[in-house]
């Protein structure tokens, strides 16, 4: 049953790299990233469980909190074309 849970979840990650190259706009290819990241931390999880290493579990939460600052961040580039810029500005 994991085994099938594993294969499941790298397909959909090949898809969503799919989706990532064949987007139309940027932010489609930005949501596909997003969402490879997200399934990258239940794919962590998925191994730290069958391994039964609970410590996965903290990676996967790390690697969850930089995948959505660098969403966010990348976002912002793309939408003021400078980081330390505010929307005031």
């Amino acid at each position: 049953m994991f085994i099938t849970a594993t294969i499941t979840i790298l397909v959909v990650m090949l898809i969503i790299l799919l989706r990532a190259s064949l987007g139309p706009t940027v932010f489609d290819r930005i949501l596909a990233i997003n969402t490879f990241g997200t399934v990258t931390v239940l794919l962590i999880a998925l191994f730290g469980f069958l391994t039964a290493r609970p410590d996965f579990m903290d990676i996967a939460l790390l690697y969850a909190l930089i995948n959505f600052i660098s969403t966010i961040a990348v976002l912002k580039l793309f939408r003021y074309g400078n980081l330390g810029k505010t929307p005031s500005e």
